[in-house]
């Protein structure tokens, strides 16, 4: 046998990944490791990191984007540069606070201003506002599909997320929940049955955007000691909301599948 009669080995082909880190009143440090950790257990992603979403030559030569923010307010060229990476075939899996703008204090209570209408637009849905911190139950709405199949329904106190949705018809629900009530502390704070149409909310969702998609969990609130500075100086509580529910890392890992481009 001679060298050239043995196969040559089949090398996997190195996947280059973006992960978008940062804004306010979270613990972004403790949410940036634990999604760089949940990236490691693939050995053919290499991440690099960012605290906002500017660099988009860099997004643009990526095969996936990952966010974690809050109140991070793209520029207009970056919001228009990211669609059209998603719209080229990009796969973004969105988490948490990436569609909020919050602007706070303010007298009537935090205020959600539809400053990026182009960047809700792309993701399917704005934030604006949610209850108290609660636990709620999270229950899939799609059990067919693979990103959820074989989860059940689970409680988890976390933001339940009100949002405003754009197209919704267009949005592919993978969980919901239902709650209606008064969101207290913000300046909409009214989500009584009597003023909203449904109040059934999507946590997870898929929209499919040309040859791209997106992917949004809503999930993943997390708070540190020192996270709501300048407001407060020492906040009391650590909170770690799903990230202290098995169920939120197998989504996470899927998703990250999902982002890489496995279809199963």
């Amino acid at each position: 046998m001679t060298d050239t009669d043995v196969a040559a080995p089949v090398v996997a082909q190195r996947i280059d990944a973006y992960l978008v880190a940062g804004g306010k009143w979270h613990d972004v440090d403790f949410a940036r490791l634990e999604l760089l950790k949940l990236l490691a257990e693939h050995p053919t992603l290499r991440v690099r990191v960012a605290a906002d979403y500017e660099d988009t030559d860099a997004i643009a030569a990526s095969s996936l984007l990952i966010s974690y923010t809050c109140d991070v307010r793209p520029s207009v060229a970056a919001q228009h540069a990211i669609g059209a990476w998603v719209q080229g075939g990009g796969r973004w899996l969105a988490l948490h606070g990436t569609n909020a703008a919050l602007d706070l204090p303010r007298p009537n209570g935090v205020e959600s201003p539809r400053c990026f209408p182009a960047w809700a637009e792309l993701l399917g849905s704005q934030f604006v506002a949610h209850p108290p911190i609660m636990k709620y139950e999270v229950r899939v709405a799609d059990g067919d599909h693979w990103l959820v199949a074989g989860i059940d329904a689970f409680s988890t106190d976390d933001e339940l997320y009100l949002s405003e949705y754009h197209q919704r018809a267009d949005l592919h629900p993978l969980l919901h929940t239902t709650w209606s009530g008064d969101a207290k502390g913000f300046a909409e704070s009214d989500w009584s049955m009597a003023t909203r149409a449904s109040d059934n909310h999507l946590v997870m969702y898929l929209k499919q955007v040309g040859a791209g998609e997106i992917l949004y969990n809503t999930l993943g609130h997390c708070r540190g000691h020192y996270d709501m500075a300048p407001l407060a100086p020492y906040y009391p509580k650590v909170e770690r909301g799903s990230w202290e529910q098995p169920q939120y890392y197998e989504l996470l890992r899927r998703s990250i599948r999902w982002a890489t481009g496995a279809t199963a």
